[in-house]
């Protein structure tokens, strides 16, 4: 098999065959097929599109590129979830202990922030002691005690994709559909669970702005979990402002505990409610969502999931006391009220100018060396559509270094509108795509 034929076959719009495709994937991650080759062939790719088998025959050989984890040691059938990232995102800390306080097994890979979004590990380490350093045995171990346990992302897990994304990133050929989705699938599917919820994002936090391109992607990213044979749901759901009221690290933790509580926000508790009522479905713990609402409002109702939180922390290394007093959590010594200069009802609350603020406080990492500041973020008072006076606190900037408050002021400003005129509320479920149906709220 010749590069050069598969390059000029996908450019003249022809669909590659599993052989061609395993050839180019393998041949690119050892380092057989030089950068300008692979280029050519992401870019054909990207303009002529792949068809619903090549992107599963892609996302197949990039998940066989490594080390596939193996979880049948764990009891019950293990269900993900996924999100493709937002802003004010924690919902992997309060979901995860929700579902597992149920009785379902999770058990998590998940990585580190880059960027605007944050990352789930970054937002645990606000534990002292917390550690995703575990072995496989212990990681299954932990799922099987307590139902929960979350690691890193292993180096071995689909390691072509590391490569092909790294690629694409300095060639303009990321936002392909076919290209988004086997990245984001070979990952899930080789960390080894059986079932699969997506949380697809949508709006200008999101890296799919477009509702229909979330759908699409959505509907891409079913197709492959079925072939796969895994069910796989995708929930649409919004990110034009942010996903409830803290965004930085040790601040999302305290709303996910708050959550835990029963005194979380309401779109960030119904967000939770949602993809947990679906991973219970898949993981057959429930006959239908309504029932799996019931059960995750229950463990809030009755402790069990806060409980559950607490025991997790502490059986990877950290300090379980922070869950029921989360006001030892790390704390920034400053605090800088945004007020508003006009009165009316904030029309938008710009989702990735937000997350573009608190990575200037240093709640983010600009590159993978950047030290993130685990204290540092941004509250909020109000969400969209509600009416607000001029001298009232549109937020709190909570920041340690004076240097970076300035830019992040002006950043944070800039992410406002308010208006005469209350805003037409925008849902925050979108809509379900399951293997069967796609149903869009309007």
């Amino acid at each position: 098999m010749v590069m050069v034929d598969l390059i000029k076959k996908k450019k003249q719009g022809e669909a590659l065959t599993k052989e061609e495709i395993y050839f180019f994937v393998e041949g690119y991650t050892k380092g057989n097929i030089p950068d300008y080759q692979a280029s050519a062939l992401l870019m054909a790719i990207y303009f002529q599109k792949m068809n619903q088998e090549e992107t599963a025959y892609l996302t197949e050989a990039m998940m066989n590129s490594g080390k596939a984890i193996d979880l049948s040691a764990i009891e019950g059938i293990k269900v993900d979830k996924h999100s493709t990232g937002g802003v004010g995102d924690k919902t992997t800390i309060a979901l995860g202990a929700m579902v597992a306080a149920c009785g379902v097994p999770v058990a998590k890979m998940s990585g580190r922030g880059l960027g605007h979004t944050g990352g789930t590990i970054d937002k645990l380490e606000a534990f002292p002691g917390f550690s995703v350093e575990l072995s496989i045995e212990d990681f299954i171990n932990n799922v099987n005690d307590i139902k929960i346990a979350v690691v890193g992302q292993s180096h071995d897990l689909a390691p072509a994709d590391k490569t092909l994304y790294a690629l694409r990133d300095v060639t303009a050929t990321v936002d392909n559909l076919s290209l988004i989705a086997s990245s984001i699938m070979s990952k899930k599917l080789a960390a080894g669970a059986d079932a699969i919820v997506l949380d697809v994002k949508t709006g200008n936090g999101a890296f799919m702005k477009k509702t229909e391109d979330s759908f699409n992607l959505a509907k891409e990213m079913v197709e492959i979990g079925t072939r796969m044979k895994r069910d796989t749901i995708a929930v649409i759901t919004d990110m034009e402002q942010p996903l409830g009221f803290a965004v930085g690290n040790s601040l999302e933790v305290k709303e996910a505990i708050d959550t835990l509580k029963g005194n979380g926000p309401a779109d960030f508790t119904e967000l939770c409610l949602t993809l947990g009522s679906y991973m219970l479905l898949l993981a057959k713990a429930v006959k239908g969502v309504e029932e799996g609402r019931e059960m995750l409002q229950k463990v809030i109702k009755n402790g069990k999931a806060l409980e559950t939180l607490k025991t997790f922390i502490e059986r990877q290394g950290g300090d379980g006391t922070y869950v029921h007093k989360p006001e030892l959590l790390p704390k920034a010594k400053h605090v800088y009220y945004l007020r508003a200069n006009e009165e009316g009802y904030i029309h938008d609350i710009h989702a990735e100018t937000v997350g573009l603020s608190a990575l200037l406080l240093g709640a983010g990492r600009e590159t993978k060396e950047s030290i993130i500041d685990l204290a540092v973020g941004i509250v909020f008072k109000y969400k969209v559509g509600d009416e607000v006076k001029v001298g009232d606190s549109l937020a709190e900037v909570h920041y340690n270094q004076e240097d970076r408050l300035k830019d992040a002021i002006e950043k944070l400003k800039s992410a406002y509108s308010i208006k005469k005129n209350r805003p037409v509320a925008r849902p925050l479920i979108h809509g379900i795509v399951t293997s069967e149906v796609e149903k869009k709220k309007i």
